[in-house]
């Protein structure tokens, strides 16, 4: 248990914290706002706004309310005392049991002065005494989703299995006379497309699809096997599993999956493409669905294209302030090729946005080619590659170029031709964006070469080269001082006193983050600015090594340094570094 502050019952908790510091008078006002639109309290307005993180506002509720705090383990529930209260109890008052002593249960709240709610706990319970400590709001809500919303929602789709059945009888039979056109016969199609209908699935997707925003995934990933399927969520860029439903809930699933995203349910040998778009709290969120036919089934992977605003903000990315000037100086050129390279996942759009974002001005016709297109930002003309239509990168580049524009945002370039017209148009006065798939910046000169893009057309229109990898953070809930590895940063070059005056964080592994340690990620960034020795290096077709060394020598940070210096500044930690970027 953390210790009880002796600060004044009686003080709210805005002028706590702008007396301690921690806010300002304008970040309260602002949280005010934020709480009057979502009707939360005011604590998780001021972490939802970034103002205060969770300990820090735990720490600040502990004086006010003059009681002990929730820890990480506290939190850590068995799922025998979780069954000591009612789900809907649970759900109503936002109290979980987290602890029992003999005849004394230990609850968890964000009111823990609410002697009649421990009254009613000790009501339900036959409990001598109730014992309450306290938990954030969104703390108290993490231990429900996890212990009974997911749980709960899975018991009610098996339980309620025979109404597929019931559903099928009541079916008229013409519609279950076999389409020979199909791939699947007419009565399968129909009865997939009755259990999909069905209120527990229709309540799984809807789930899933929600969850995926609550835990800040990326992908939800569906995947049958021989005798069970699962479902998974790549979060912080590592995938975690949420679900292993029975078998039989596969295919309706996928079913409603494919009728959401505007999908053929009769088609289930084949790779298929879909979107599907709702809005959840005032937000329009879209998401992308692939289907892929697997020995045992269908595997469907959506991905959530939901984006941060604030990361459309260039100084709020990382990079290192003196990369950074040197980056602004050259995206604001009037003309030349700026790369943005790295593996799937690693942000590449959301940097390219960023810049994109900086430099978009009233006088400026800023348009792009994306497929898909992720997120739009006012101002710029986004433009969705679509093949069936007849609208490639290639067709799409070409028509663009006659639109007069300024600065151009080319998705990707996949091919010899993309990348010539990209740099052709570099070099006549459009300065143009695009990524690849390199492992580092100094890389992408082979990835070029390897198209049969000529050099000397690379030398004269690249201006700079960013390789980039997302790396996961130390949890902030629940990290801990811990010792340097001192021989794995030695053996990186770092020096000892360098090593000496680092700070170091380990994760401990709580509810917040899933008992990972790591919580969000954080950019590393290796930037190579062409300048006239890298032209002249690159003209001359030299080995990337050569090229490599001249750009180190200039003042170029590779992605191995830049993730050394985030766990110097206590961010990660070496093993994560070695797992995102590698060991050279």
């Amino acid at each position: 248990m953390s210790t009880v502050s002796t600060a004044k019952p009686h003080v709210r908790l805005g002028d706590l914290l702008i007396q301690s510091g921690r806010i300002t008078q304008s970040q309260l006002e602002e949280a005010v706002r934020l709480q009057q639109r979502t009707g939360e309290r005011l604590g998780s307005a001021l972490v939802r706004a970034g103002y205060v993180t969770e300990a820090e506002l735990t720490l600040a509720l502990s004086g006010q309310l003059g009681v002990a705090a929730a820890t990480a383990k506290d939190l850590e529930v068995d799922p025998e005392i979780i069954k000591l209260l009612p789900d809907e109890f649970v759900k109503r008052f936002e109290v979980v049991p987290v602890r029992r002593e003999g005849q004394v249960l230990t609850i968890a709240c964000a009111t823990p002065n609410n002697l009649r709610l421990q009254d009613e706990v000790r009501f339900i319970t036959g409990m001598r005494d109730i014992r309450a400590i306290l938990a954030t709001e969104m703390a108290i809500r993490r231990v429900i989703e996890k212990h009974y919303s997911t749980h709960a929602l899975l018991e009610e789709v098996i339980q309620n299995g025979g109404l597929y059945e019931k559903a099928l009888k009541a079916a008229p039979p013409d519609e279950r006379k076999p389409k020979e056109s199909d791939e699947e016969e007419g009565g399968e199609v129909y009865r997939l497309k009755v259990e999909s209908e069905s209120q527990p699935i229709v309540a799984l997707v809807n789930f899933l699809l929600i969850e995926a925003v609550r835990r800040s995934a990326s992908d939800i990933h569906i995947e049958p096997y021989e005798e069970s399927f699962r479902i998974r969520m790549r979060i912080d860029g590592i995938l975690h599993t949420i679900l292993n439903p029975p078998l039989r809930l596969h295919r309706p699933l996928i079913s409603r999956v494919k009728i959401l995203s505007g999908m053929d349910i009769s088609k289930v040998r084949v790779p298929q493409d879909g979107h599907i778009g709702l809005e959840y709290t005032g937000e329009v969120l879209h998401y992308r669905v692939n289907t892929l036919p697997t020995v045992y089934g269908e595997k469907c992977v959506i991905r959530l294209m939901k984006k941060e605003t604030h990361l459309a903000d260039l100084e709020r990315l990382g990079i290192d302030p003196g990369l950074l000037e040197r980056l602004k100086q050259t995206i604001n050129q009037p003309q030349g090729l700026v790369l943005v390279t790295g593996p799937t996942g690693s942000g590449k759009t959301t940097t390219v946005h960023a810049c994109l974002n900086k430099i978009n001005r009233p006088e400026t016709n800023v348009v792009t080619l994306e497929d898909p297109v992720e997120a739009s930002i006012p101002g710029i003309n986004h433009v969705q590659i679509h093949r069936r239509g007849g609208v490639s990168f290639m067709d799409g580049l070409r028509a663009i170029l006659r639109q007069d524009p300024d600065i151009i945002f080319l998705g990707e370039i996949r091919d010899r031709e993309v990348a010539k017209t990209a740099m052709e148009a570099s070099m006549t006065g459009h300065l143009v964006f695009s990524t690849l798939h390199t492992n580092s910046a100094v890389e992408t000169l082979t990835r070029l070469d390897d198209m049969e893009v000529e050099m000397f057309l690379v030398a004269g229109c690249l201006r700079a080269v960013v390789a980039q990898r997302l790396i996961r953070r130390v949890c902030p809930q629940c990290k801990a001082p811990t010792e340097a590895d001192t021989l794995g940063l030695a053996e990186h070059g770092i020096r000892p006193e360098v090593i000496a005056s680092g700070r170091y964080f380990k994760g401990r592994g709580c509810n917040h983050c899933m008992n990972s340690g790591f919580k969000g990620r954080v950019g590393a960034y290796e930037i190579l600015f062409v300048d006239d020795e890298i032209r002249r290096l690159i003209r001359r077709r030299a080995p990337v090594e050569d090229v490599e060394t001249a750009a180190r020598q200039g003042g170029m940070k590779t992605l191995l340094d830049a993730g050394l210096e985030l766990v110097l500044q206590g961010l990660t930690t070496l093993e994560e570094v070695h797992r995102s970027i590698g060991t050279h």
